[in-house]
């Protein structure tokens, strides 16, 4: 007879000492709680947990050590019209695993109800089809560890996927490939650093499963937003093997990328879990307690309120849901070493009752918590609910994805009308969504693509989606693109085509990089990843989704010369030739040391426009005529074309040691007109002359002598949809 001493309620999971393992869960409904312990043949003994203190069940078993296999039965009420679905037949996941082995394996025993009746009851044993929780060691060498805490305005985000950035990189060891060693590999990282990236949002690593209806179409949940343990590290994405060693994998990847300079940020799931609606499966949370863990309609308790389309929505009204959403956030900062957190469907979570409130409950903890208050938190501020669209809405201490920054600057390149002054509002940090809610310019995480959706070289190839390969009839994904193809949908070869793709490509990353707020880069844009126009490949983990590093070999480039400058220039080419999507990495590089180089790009502190008599203006906007604009011109329908004059004499803000910050003076001339402009260059009253340093059409300068620039007043020729920027002389 194994022996079970009392144990402690707190902390929650499985918790070991050097000597045995404390093992505690919360249910309010249970009658009884079963601890079950697997061996590597996967016999199972089950020891009843003999102690319950405020509803967690809980009890110390001396000897059992890291990687001792275990889950949980529960005991208790299966009547799902009062909202309780118990059913010991079922081995579950505790939701507070720190690691799990194994993967699903989907089979009738896994649901509650019979397939052939769903009203009777399912009592066959799950525990031959259900991956198992793992006992881990949580110690690690972190040695001189310390977070980068990049400050935001100088934050350049890169979204990857953990398997997908590595799964073709061929630097990258095979059994590496598509792992976290993978992702902590030198020529990833390097690659990074090149690019000037300062963290990586980390698409989620949460141990998650693959829908049914998925996999009997012979697809899976690439993305992976279908969440089973909060606080265990995607199984899938270790090289190092079984039995947990899948979470010091994960730390060795974190301390590789600190020490690298890169924060590491994670794209959480918090607002549903992988159990779904009502139909779903028995897996953890639902047999644990139901009504705690999942919002229920008030009417029939059998069902489940969903503010995801995912099925179910976990119940924030609940303190012991609140409780596992803090404990995970807090394990993965303090434990885990992460920097900060992107909340998928963030609205979802600030549902008290129905209405989306900013103030509610999950606000409060964060604001108050002295560990997940000081990380970088990012909203994806909106759900499927009425309402549910909150940009703008997320209180201070919150960063946002700004999806009219995305739509806008989309909707501006594509020559659609109407759209220059709300361009002018997301380029200068979109002002009108945050600074009411005492935010800055850094409230905007700042995008065009992102995974859900095009990605950059799609967005300029193709007019409709193409998303057959999911196996639903071309009905998913976004009929929404705010994309275009320029004259051709998909691969062409007519050059002219080819020439104002890659135009394009750059003057959606120019607008980027150049914006105020936090610019955020998919993984693969910087070198011309393709989707082949499918613009929801969630299910697609294979080539469709995975970074092809082939693009930056050698090939024939059907551009132009190219967006040389001199910063480009003077740095080594990428790996891979001078093909155009090795011209395009080159540019993103030289982007980024650009922004990097200068405050006047990345402000703390909206412009002000010279308001209240400042006679030194820190913005002025000019018509093409050279003239400032007025109301009328940013009226007129079908202007597509501005200057933009950024003073870097007038940055007000003040440096880490207290000192004035001081910046070259830039002059951004933006034309999305379909033809060829001529801008004229401002007065003297805001310099000299101007010197060239990129020009998107390809035509590029090495840096220019004196008499190369431009002089106060000068014509300067802009070609159709294109952005050139111009650095005021200093003499």
């Amino acid at each position: 007879m194994r022996e079970v001493w009392p144990g402690e309620s707190y902390p929650l999971g499985a918790t070991w000492d050097g000597v045995g393992t404390n093992f505690s869960v919360f249910s309010e409904v249970a009658e009884q709680v079963e601890l079950c312990l697997f061996d590597a043949g996967g016999h199972e003994e089950r020891v009843p947990l003999p102690e319950v203190d405020g509803f967690v069940w809980h009890g110390y078993l001396p000897g059992v050590m890291p990687g001792q296999r275990y889950g949980l039965r529960v005991h208790g009420p299966h009547d799902p019209v009062r909202g309780h679905r118990c059913n010991p037949a079922k081995l579950l996941l505790d939701p507070y695993a720190k690691a799990i082995e194994g993967d699903l394996t989907w089979h009738e025993s896994l649901f509650s109800y019979r397939f052939t009746d769903p009203t009777a009851l399912n009592e066959d044993d799950s525990a031959p089809y259900m991956p198992k929780n793992i006992v881990v060691n949580p110690f690690f060498d972190w040695g001189d560890d310390r977070p980068p805490r990049t400050p935001y305005h100088q934050t350049v985000i890169y979204e990857a996927h953990v398997r997908g950035l590595t799964m073709r990189h061929p630097a990258v060891p095979q059994e590496q490939r598509g792992t976290y060693a993978g992702l902590a590999h030198p020529a990833v990282i390097e690659h990074l650093r090149g690019l000037g990236v300062t963290a990586v949002e980390l698409m989620p690593v949460h141990q998650f499963v693959p829908e049914h209806a998925l996999v009997a179409r012979g697809l899976t949940n690439y993305w992976g937003y279908n969440t089973i343990a909060y606080l265990a590290p995607h199984n899938g994405y270790a090289a190092a093997g079984r039995q947990g060693a899948q979470v010091t994998e994960f730390k060795s990847m974190v301390k590789a990328l600190h020490e690298a300079g890169i924060e590491v940020i994670l794209d959480v799931v918090y607002n549903h879990t992988a159990e779904g609606d009502h139909m779903g499966p028995t897996l953890g949370f639902r047999g644990i307690d139901n009504a705690a863990y999942y919002r229920l309609h008030d009417g029939d308790r059998r069902y489940y309120l969903d503010y995801t389309g995912c099925g179910n929505s976990l119940n924030v009204r609940s303190p012991h849901a609140l409780q596992l959403i803090m404990d995970s956030l807090r394990y993965w900062v303090l434990e885990m070493h992460v920097d900060g957190f992107r909340f998928d469907l963030a609205a979802a979570l600030a549902r008290e009752l129905h209405d989306v409130d900013r103030l509610s409950a999950f606000f409060d903890l964060i604001q108050q918590d002295p560990v997940i208050s000081q990380v970088k938190l990012i909203a994806e501020p909106w759900d499927v609910g009425p309402g549910g669209y909150q940009v703008g809405n997320f209180p201070p201490l919150w960063t946002e994805w700004n999806g009219k920054y995305r739509d806008t600057v989309r909707d501006f390149w594509r020559g659609h009308g109407s759209a220059l002054p709300e361009f002018a509002t997301r380029l200068t940090g979109s002002q009108d969504l945050y600074a009411g809610s005492g935010r800055r310019p850094v409230a905007s995480i700042n995008f065009v693509t992102c995974h859900d959706g095009f990605t950059l070289t799609d967005l300029v190839s193709y007019n409709r989606k193409h998303n057959e390969a999911n196996g639903e009839g071309n009905r998913d994904g976004t009929d929404d693109n705010r994309s275009w193809n320029c004259g051709a949908e998909g691969p062409v070869e007519d050059p002219a085509v080819v020439r104002l793709r890659h135009r394009q490509r750059r003057n959606f990353l120019a607008t980027l990089f150049l914006s105020q707020g936090v610019p955020m880069l998919t993984a693969g844009d910087e070198f011309g990843r393709t989707q082949h126009g499918n613009n929801n490949a969630y299910c697609q983990d294979d080539e469709t989704s995975w970074c092809d590093w082939s693009l930056l070999a050698v090939q024939p480039d059907l551009s132009p010369a190219g967006p040389h400058v001199a910063e480009a220039r003077s740095s080594r080419q990428p790996a891979g030739g001078h093909g155009p999507e090795s011209e395009l990495l080159g540019f993103v590089r030289m982007l980024s040391r650009l922004r990097r180089a200068h405050p006047v790009f990345q402000r703390r502190r909206f412009f002000h426009g010279g308001r209240n008599g400042d006679a030194l203006r820190d913005i002025v906007w000019f018509t093409p005529a050279g003239q400032e604009m007025s109301a009328a011109d940013w009226h007129t329908g079908y202007a597509k074309s501005l200057g933009v004059y950024l003073n870097g004499d007038a940055i007000t803000e003040l440096g880490p040691r207290g000192e004035r910050i001081w910046d070259d003076s830039f002059l951004i001339l933006i034309n999305a007109h379909h033809e060829d402009l001529t801008f004229t260059a401002p007065g003297r009253d805001f310099g000299e002359g101007w010197l060239p340093v990129f020009d998107t059409a390809g035509e590029g300068f090495d840096e220019p002598a004196a008499e190369e620039g431009f002089p106060a007043g000068a014509l300067i020729p802009v070609t159709s949809r294109s952005l050139r920027l111009l650095r005021r002389s200093r003499h």
